[in-house]
């Protein structure tokens, strides 16, 4: 028999034994592959199906949320049914109807019936177990009687402990021999766009009435709003009656009171505004303190530095409230700012260290500092084209009531034309140049500038509006700065427009003659180059 070397068997077995390493190798790696893709597929497949089923029961679980938070919210929302006394004394005309002689004597017992007392709803929401209530102040307004309506059905007869006119809050209060169920007042600071949020209250009188929607917008401005009026929008509706009621979180908590409609029929149109709890909640405690609210005061009229401003001035950013006007009150008496030596034209930076966004900023800083607060301004004030900083310690006085604030009376009656031409065509305002004759007629004495004769409804700067929505720009304004440089002249005006070019800024100073405090306002007026 034939033997192999026996090194020779030796290579051989080394060879294989290497193939065979190679093999289960590959194969392990194989298998560990196909191990880790049927996994994840296994593993995929549950995922897959329970994110269906999440989706599946997504508006079941929003749906059981809403009927938690309304469960836990509903006792302490009550309706609130207001009598208001019927007029003293008829209206001339009907006054005029009775006196003439008649020869029906049951009419005439008609014309002569007592005038019956008008009735109102509303809504409102319990702040405290002993029976502080949160509602509006117009829905109280005037009211000689006022019945709370609880949800476990018992009625109470209320009593206005306080309103606030700024912000369109009262506050009354009920007796009871138990404490009452009540609401949590949330950070309306922390709500953001798109959060849903529920309506509760009696639209129509239909008390327990709850609603749901998102916050649409914040810090929204309406119509008739106040320097302390700036809503939470919502499209969760809300109706005539539902004034006063809270506007509640996904929390359970009331981060608004319900307080305006935008509508065209006067009912429910997508829009409606609630005042945000942070405020209403500073007018309860300052209410239930001491029977009123009391805000500091500067005495200063106010605009924000935008961005056409910080342009022309020459500022970093668009930050920063400019004092339009330095106000008096009506005795005459210096007003805080005014002792400081506050001016027109100053733009206020800081208030007691903390830098100023805008205008309401400053506002809302000032008038949540106590009365009688000594508190730190920064301002810059142009001198000689440049801005220099200066700081000044002002002591805050007590805001008046709105109706003794002093604003820009309207324009009223027809302007005298002045013979005197000039315009600036690209503004769309006609100006004229101030005469003795326009002093005398306008109470213009002492103010240099241009008189604005005309605003053409089509023009740029019939486009630039006031937050109330009237007209920045009207007829008997006197312009007496554009961009920083004074105009005195419409040769002086035009110069300024010759050098601009769309998208340049434009920064107005206008003078007004105010009726009221007879004398002449201040304001500043921004917009853009088209």
């Amino acid at each position: 028999m034939f033997d192999l070397p026996k090194d020779q068997t030796t290579v051989q077995e080394w060879a294989i034994l290497r193939k065979l390493r190679i093999w289960i190798a590959a194969l392990a790696i194989a298998c560990l592959v196909a191990g880790i893709g049927i996994g994840a597929m296994l593993s995929g497949q549950p995922t897959v199906a329970q994110n269906e089923a999440q989706v599946a029961r997504a508006p079941e679980a929003l749906s059981a949320s809403f009927a938690q938070i309304a469960r836990r919210v509903e006792p302490a929302v009550v309706n609130i049914e207001t009598m208001t006394a019927a007029p003293e004394t008829p209206d001339k005309d009907d006054a005029d109807k009775d006196d003439q002689a008649s020869n029906n004597p049951l009419l005439d017992m008609f014309r002569r019936q007592a005038r019956r007392p008008s009735r109102g709803v509303g809504s409102g929401f319990i702040v405290s177990p002993k029976g502080y209530i949160l509602t509006n102040e117009h829905v109280i307004e005037g009211a000689t009687r006022i019945t709370v309506g609880l949800q476990s059905g018992e009625k109470y007869r209320g009593k206005i402990v306080g309103i606030d006119e700024e912000t369109d809050v009262a506050v009354i209060k009920i007796e009871t021999s138990q404490d009452l169920p009540t609401v949590t007042l949330g950070d309306s600071n922390s709500a953001e766009v798109g959060d849903w949020v529920l309506a509760m209250g009696s639209p129509f009188g239909l008390d327990q009435t709850v609603t749901a929607g998102i916050i649409s917008k914040k810090e929204r401005e309406t119509q008739y709003f106040t320097s302390f009026q700036r809503f939470l929008q919502t499209d969760a509706a809300i109706n005539r009656g539902n004034s006063g009621g809270p506007l509640v979180n996904m929390r359970g908590e009331v981060i608004g009171v319900n307080s305006q409609i935008a509508t065209s029929t006067g009912d429910y149109n997508g829009i409606g505004f609630a005042l945000p709890a942070n405020e209403a909640n500073f007018v309860y405690r300052q209410i239930v303190a001491q029977g009123k609210v009391r805000r500091g005061f500067l005495g200063i009229t106010l605009d924000s530095v935008k961005d056409e401003f910080a342009k022309v001035y020459g500022l970093p950013e668009a930050k920063g409230a400019i004092v339009m006007d330095v106000t008096q009150t009506k005795d005459g008496q210096l007003t805080p700012a005014a002792k400081a030596g506050i001016q027109s034209n100053d733009i206020i930076v800081e208030f007691n260290g903390q830098q100023i966004a805008n205008a309401q900023d400053l506002i809302q800083k000032v008038a949540s500092s106590p009365v009688g607060q000594s508190v730190a301004l920064a301002y810059l004030r142009d001198v000689d084209g440049k801005l220099e900083k200066h700081t000044a310690n002002v002591v805050l006085g007590e805001r008046p009531p709105p109706q003794a604030i002093s604003t820009i009376d309207e324009p009223g009656g027809k302007k005298k034309e002045s013979d005197t031409k000039g315009n600036g065509p690209q503004l769309g305002i006609t100006l004229a140049e101030i005469t003795q004759q326009l002093v005398a007629e306008k109470h213009l004495t002492g103010v240099r500038g241009l008189y604005v004769k005309n605003v053409d409804p089509n023009g740029l700067a019939a486009d630039v509006r006031l937050p109330g929505g009237q007209s920045a720009l009207s007829e008997g304004d006197v312009i007496t700065r554009i961009n920083r440089i004074p105009v005195t002249t419409l040769a002086d005006f035009q110069r300024v427009l010759n050098g601009l070019k769309p998208g340049d800024p434009i920064v107005l100073n206008v003078s007004r003659y105010s009726r009221d405090l007879d004398r002449v306002l201040q304001r500043i007026v921004q917009f853009t180059y088209q």
